[in-house]
């Protein structure tokens, strides 16, 4: 069995879109590098940037019940810390997210264009070396591309994979092969060792077409119907730091590579 990484991405504001990179470096316990660096707060919820804490999702700006924001074209920027935001194929904002300037432009966007999704004003939250991850656990999450195939051939309809909004998308592996994964170690590329902590419960953000931001595919109605669960793809602690690419073959318990 030849597996391959297929897609590496990150998504450096949580509930915005996702940034394709060609390779990255993954590092022991922590997420992929500038994953959900930053969040969105929807409500005050008492977030202390000094001392991070694990908020569930709810209390964020997030595709489960802001489908919209899947219309939303965004671009983050490492070097500049600058986030833009596009409406329609036009820039609407933009703003260095490190500077309470940039932060409200962000802000002001968000205000106007969501005024009824908002439980308070929406504000831009960040905390050094934490990540706004759906789990409080540092983790990547891997999607196996042959399951996604599963899923659309049961929904009749074709799937896009970043309904899933996972770091490592991965060929090769047979259908729901992930989840034998869960306990045993994963290797991407020559260096980087994973190990498989749980399976990812999926909610109704997969209902959602991440290219038009409509909610078609019932894509947990689908797995109850078809597998009995509501589960695809898994959760992984990096227990190797190594540097990973698009084309680095994938192996299992460190044998394969």
């Amino acid at each position: 069995m030849t597996a391959t990484i297929t897609g590496l991405y990150r998504y450096p504001v949580k509930g915005l879109s996702a940034q394709a990179l060609a390779g990255t470096r993954l590092e022991v316990g922590r997420t992929l590098p500038a994953d959900r660096l930053y969040a969105i707060e929807n409500g005050p919820i008492g977030f202390d940037p000094a001392a991070p804490a694990y908020f569930p999702k709810i209390r964020f700006l997030m595709l489960m019940k802001n489908a919209r924001l899947a219309a939303l074209r965004t671009h983050y920027d490492a070097a500049s810390h600058t986030l833009a935001i596009a409406q329609d194929g036009r820039e609407a904002a933009r703003g260095d997210l490190r500077t309470a300037e940039g932060r409200r432009a962000v802000e002001a966007f968000f205000e106007a264009f969501m005024p009824d999704e908002l439980r308070g004003p929406p504000r831009v939250l960040h905390g050094e070396n934490h990540s706004f991850s759906d789990v409080a656990r540092k983790v990547v999450s891997i999607i196996n591309l042959a399951s996604v195939a599963e899923i659309a051939k049961a929904a009749g309809a074709p799937v896009d994979p970043l309904r899933f909004r996972a770091n490592v998308y991965v060929s090769g592996w047979p259908a729901w092969h992930e989840f034998d994964l869960i306990g045993r170690e994963i290797a991407l590329g020559p260096a980087a060792r994973l190990k498989g902590h749980k399976r990812i419960t999926r909610c109704a953000a997969t209902t959602v077409d991440p290219a038009t931001g409509v909610a078609d595919i019932d894509v947990p109605g689908v797995l109850r119907r078809t597998v009995g669960h509501i589960e695809c793809g898994i959760y992984a602690d990096v227990v190797a730091p190594g540097d990973i690419a698009v084309g680095d073959a994938v192996g299992e318990d460190a044998r394969l590579l």
